[in-house]
């Protein structure tokens, strides 16, 4: 078992480089944070780390491999990602005033489920994790290495991408952070739109093999 903790590391380490890094799992989080109330940020935090499991499962089935190889699994997978994002990214930039922030009033918030959904269907949905999560289990991960064990390593990323985001859902939930960012009022939807919306067409556009990227 002791001879795995240098394979866990680095696992862990790359890990933390990739959920750290800019993306539509953040864009969106960012948003929640910022517009909906803490429990719904954190449902969001929650449905993000339960798509890494996801991403885990078809990784160890060998599915994963199949798709990357498939020009046409592939494509469908990123056509979807990026419809989805567009998709989102439109409701942003149709906001209006009030129409999203938690101050005005308990009907504009978002309910639970839609909360959780949203943030389990951006990370699954996103084929750059596809790559990311094929390419850590074939290549830094030892075939040798159990199963069991690269599970493990898939429980550890997926609960420590769920404290991640829901870290960064607490922060940006905070009275001073809330009213910073509230003087930009419904414009920041707007801005976070825009943001998803080019994110989805550099997901649309991006190569097979090049520009993968992290997941996050």
């Amino acid at each position: 078992m002791t001879s795995y903790w240098a394979e866990f590391a680095l696992v862990a380490v790359v890990h933390l480089l990739a959920v750290a890094s800019p993306g539509p799992d953040f864009a969106i989080m960012l948003r929640q944070a910022l517009c909906q109330t803490r429990r719904n940020a954190l449902l969001t935090a929650l449905g993000i780390g339960l798509g890494i499991l996801v991403h885990v499962s078809y990784s160890l089935l060998g599915i994963g491999l199949l798709i990357q190889q498939s020009l046409t699994l592939f494509t469908i997978l990123k056509v979807i990602g990026a419809l989805y994002l567009t998709w989102i990214g439109i409701l942003c930039l149709r906001s209006k005033p009030g129409g999203v922030h938690v101050e005005m009033g308990e009907k504009r918030v978002q309910g639970g489920i839609a909360a959780f959904r949203l943030g389990f269907l951006t990370n699954t949905l996103n084929p750059k994790a596809t790559l990311f999560f094929v390419s850590l289990f074939s290549v830094v991960i030892s075939p040798g290495t159990p199963v069991w064990i690269q599970a493990g390593y898939g429980l550890y990323m997926a609960i420590a991408t769920g404290l991640w985001f829901a870290g960064v859902a607490v922060f940006f939930t905070l009275p001073r952070i809330r009213q910073l960012f509230n003087r930009f009022g419904y414009w920041l939807d707007r801005l976070m739109g825009g943001v998803l919306l080019l994110l989805a067409g550099q997901l649309l556009f991006s190569d097979l093999t090049g520009n993968s990227g992290p997941p996050q």
